[in-house]
């Protein structure tokens, strides 16, 4: 094994030098042939002439001005003509002179840059700069100016023209469409219930005739600034730059727009596909709702969860699949967007996401459903509305109470609804009893104030608990079936009524809440008294 390490570590040594050099050569060849095969154009009144290579020493941008500054200074002295531009050839340069003075050099690099032999590079060069001379001489000529001149007058009226025809145009368009659009967009405000009012579609309409006016005025002033200093030798080269920058960004849209028509494409087919596949799951969902079919124990009731679930999975891994394919996906400011837009929602949600948990989870632990009365800690209602987040009772005082599903999950719920549907729910209440009385003698006068009370149900029979036997008092708890649990708080109050009615007509003292001592007078309240003033006799 060491002779194993000692051999296998000078190896890896000498691999990793010899990659490190191949890479950094590659590297240096690749810069060098950059810099050689680095050109900048030779310009003459902005028309490009030809292009030359740069060296270290010397840039392609610098060689081409002092190429450009020979050739001007040519243009400028009489006693240059077409036929004194010569090229010679010695020592492997070909120059490109005006009498004495050379004008530029061309060497074999040069050639080869362009894939031609050098002197027939050198006569094509030659011709490229007769031609730049004649041309700078005539423009500058008296009677190019006045030409010029007159025709940056003529597209200055020109424009002049049409900015007033745009400007009576934008009258006759307005009133056009007041005439022909104000009943629709009245209309529309009418239909949408004034959701959209006609004022605010009259902005907006106005907003885009105005938005075109502008473009088309911009259009119209760039095209004319570059004709204009297309006229004009000194200005030509910015003629150029203006149709540059009037074309650029569109030229960027319209590539970036051919660039995502495939992304945008598959994007169509997965919104096809991811749709088709939705619509088949809520088709199946709702047969379950429905009960068109069964699914085991699958309740019907956890039919519409689920399919939010499974909605919410299937568009998740749409997005994820059609990440790469959104135009711009890639750049990055779309992805400093999306790490924020993530960091925002991940602090942000927790207690959200926790809500929403805890709501399916509700659901599919069959706590409560709607109309159920219920009772949440310290919350007593029917639920109206159940949300991912939260679930809305309804007071028997009519308040809305609103409590986080996360709160409901960790409190025990009560409900009273799911049982009392189908076999009833016990209303229960307590009274204490003297030991005087006998205990037979309760019991038949609650069975008695049971069966008095409308709304209680009379089979299962009612029943009676002894639960205390107290130091001064015996507890009874009277238990009555009722199915109207909306009801229940009612039915208490009737209940307790129609007891306090028993006990009086048989004068038993009830002796809850406390009791010291035997009074001279058992408290209760005699039949002739039911009715003292205010209270008024039942009909």
């Amino acid at each position: 094994m060491n002779l194993l390490k000692k051999v296998l570590a000078p190896l890896i040594v000498v691999l990793a030098v010899t990659s490190t050099v191949q890479v950094w050569a590659q590297a240096t060849q690749e810069s060098a042939a950059t810099a050689v095969a680095e050109t900048a154009p030779v310009l003459v009144d902005g028309q490009v002439l030809f292009h030359v290579r740069g060296v270290s020493s010397l840039p392609a941008a610098d060689r081409a001005r002092r190429i450009h500054a020979q050739i001007v200074a040519a243009a400028q002295d009489p006693a240059v003509t077409s036929e004194s531009i010569t090229v010679t050839d010695a020592e492997g340069i070909s120059r490109i002179s005006r009498g004495t003075q050379v004008i530029m050099a061309l060497v074999d690099a040069d050639a080869a840059l362009e894939q031609v032999d050098r002197p027939i590079l050198a006569q094509a060069h030659r011709q490229r700069i007769q031609y730049a001379i004649t041309l700078y001489r005539e423009n500058r000529s008296s009677g190019a100016w006045w030409r010029n001149a007159t025709r940056a007058l003529i597209a200055t009226g020109i424009l002049l023209v049409s900015v007033l025809v745009l400007f009576w145009l934008r009258r006759r368009v307005d009133a056009y469409l007041v005439a022909r659009l104000g009943a629709r967009i009245k209309s529309v405000e009418t239909q949408s219930f004034k959701v959209m009012p006609a004022e605010r579609i009259w902005e907006a309409v106005r907003n885009a005739l105005r938005a075109g006016r502008t473009l088309v005025l911009v259009a119209m002033i760039l095209v004319y600034v570059g004709y204009v200093l297309a006229q004009f030798p000194a200005t030509r080269g910015l003629s150029s730059n203006m149709a540059t920058f009037a074309l650029d960004p569109l030229d960027v849209m319209v590539q970036g727009v051919l660039g995502s028509v495939p992304g945008v494409m598959f994007l169509v087919v997965l919104f096809i596909v991811l749709r088709l596949v939705l619509r088949l799951v809520r088709l199946f969902f709702g047969g379950i709702e429905r009960g068109a079919f069964n699914v085991g124990t699958f309740d019907p009731d956890w039919a519409q969860p689920t399919y939010k679930i499974i909605r919410i999975m299937v568009i998740a891994f749409g997005l994820v699949v059609a990440y790469p394919y959104i135009p711009g996906a890639q750049s990055a400011a779309f992805q400093g967007i999306s790490i924020f837009v993530g960091i925002m929602f991940s602090l942000g949600s927790s207690t959200a996401i926790a809500n929403i948990v805890a709501g399916y989870m509700l659901i599919y632990r069959r706590a409560f459903k709607l109309g159920d009365v219920i009772k949440v800690g310290d919350h007593f209602g029917e639920v109206t509305t159940t949300r991912l987040q939260v679930t809305h009772l309804r007071s028997p005082k009519n308040e809305e109470i609103v409590i986080p599903n996360s709160h409901m999950l960790n409190n025990e719920v009560v409900n009273f609804s799911t049982l009392g549907r189908r076999q009833g729910l016990i209303l229960h209440t307590e009274v204490a009893i003297g030991y005087s009385t006998p205990w037979r003698q309760v019991e038949a006068m609650l069975i008695d104030a049971a069966q008095r009370t409308e709304g209680l149900g009379a089979e299962p029979r009612p029943f009676v608990f002894e639960k205390r036997l107290g130091e001064f008092a015996v507890t009874y708890e009277l238990n009555v079936y009722c199915t109207n649990v909306n009801a229940m708080r009612a039915l208490y109050a009737a209940l307790h009524r129609n007891v306090l009615d028993v006990f009086n007509e048989h004068g038993v003292q009830i002796m809850t809440p406390a009791y010291e001592g035997d009074p001279e007078q058992p408290k209760i309240v005699e039949p002739k008294n039911w009715f003292t003033a205010p209270a008024k006799a039942e009909a």
